[in-house]
């Protein structure tokens, strides 16, 4: 385990270091720029105590002055077939997880509302129900009211 932590630490050093070199000469490679005149660290556990120094020249944002527009650092498109196709792959991923998202979002307000009329449907049939058994139970006690009015052995008359 410590084997491959030093690996993985070792490699990660050594892109730090490989992206601070590219980053040096691309402010080096403009023109009017001058070079930085602190190396940025690799790691911060070897970082310097005080934080670099930085010439006027190198903050034109301080001095009242815009900075230049960011520049695109997006690669060319490759020709190689592998990697059309993942980027292809990409892509169509992307789009359908946008798609399945949104059939999944339109889906659930359909269940929702479907939900929510069916919540209302058993709310009125519940009300009716109630209001079915209150009526049959007046109803039943008019009936028993009207048999004890009658005599006793006698059928009902009609």
């Amino acid at each position: 385990m410590t084997h491959i932590r030093k690996l993985l630490t070792g490699t990660a050093l050594a892109t730090a270091a490989i992206f601070a070199q590219g980053a040096f000469a691309q402010g080096a490679a403009q023109p009017g720029a001058e070079a930085p005149t602190a190396m940025p660290s690799a790691a911060p556990a070897m970082a310097p105590a005080t934080p670099p120094v930085v010439a006027p020249s190198q903050a034109p944002a301080a001095a009242g002055m815009s900075q230049p527009a960011p520049q695109d650092l997006s690669a060319a498109q490759s020709t190689d077939p592998l990697v059309q196709k993942r980027t292809a792959d990409a892509a169509a991923n992307a789009e359908y997880r946008g798609a399945k998202k949104s059939a999944k979002a339109e889906y659930n307000s359909t269940k929702k509302q479907a939900k929510s009329q069916y919540k209302s449907h058993v709310k009125d049939a519940k009300i009716n129900q109630k209001a079915d058994h209150q009526a049959n139970n007046s109803e039943m006690m008019d009936q028993m009211s009207g048999q004890s009015a009658q005599p006793p052995g006698g059928e009902a008359q009609q």
